[in-house]
Order: C-alpha cells, then sequence, then structure tokens
C-alpha cells in the first residue's frame, strides 16, 4: 500500500508559526523505519504493507505528540494487493504517457 500522510501539532506552533521540529520529529520515525519513502513540502509518502505503514504512521502520531497534546493528521492510502515499488513506479508511468 502507499500513504500520503501529514502530521504536525495543533495550536502550538512557535512565533514564527513553524512545525518544523515536530515535523522533523515524526520524519525521523519515518525514515528510520526502513520503508521506502519520500517527503516533500505537504506529504511524507510512505509504501509498505498495512500494518507495518501503519504503524509507522502511529509513532509518527506519537512523536508529534510528544510536543503538543493535540495533533492533526491527515492521511490518504491507496490499497493495491500485490504491486510493490509503485512510488517510483506511479510517476515513471505518468513521465511515460508525457513523452509519447
Amino acid at each position: 500500500m502507499l500513504v500520503a500522510f501529514s502530521v504536525a501539532p495543533s495550536g502550538t506552533a512557535g512565533e514564527d508559526g513553524s512545525v518544523a521540529d515536530a515535523v522533523a520529529a515524526a520524519v525521523r520515525v519515518v525514515r528510520e523505519s526502513g520503508l521506502p519513502h519520500e517527503t516533500n513540502a505537504m506529504f511524507t509518502n510512505l509504501e509498505g504493507e498495512w500494518d507495518e505503514v501503519m504503524g509507522v504512521v502511529k509513532r509518527a502520531v506519537e512523536a508529534v505528540a510528544e510536543t503538543s497534546p493535540r495533533v492533526s493528521l491527515v492521511l490518504k492510502a491507496d490499497i493495491r494487493p500485490g504491486f510493490t515499488g509503485q512510488l517510483t513506479a506511479k510517476v515513471e508511468r505518468i513521465d511515460q504517457a508525457l513523452a509519447d
């Protein structure tokens, strides 16, 4: 499965509105998971089996919860059993279609 998720503290940003330190703690959890992933300006994308992906998301939420009693989570999942490598394959298919 592929999951795109965003996790951040609610209402506890610094004076400049930044939540970078809390988000960095969540991204650290993802990177240490060993699962295929990528982080962009809005989401972190993660690929793996249901239980392992959801376990990483839970630990990322817990990491943010260490800085805030309230956490916001946005999650979108593409559940397609039997497919792996879709984190890059989906983009490659679009690039190929654009090249045609």
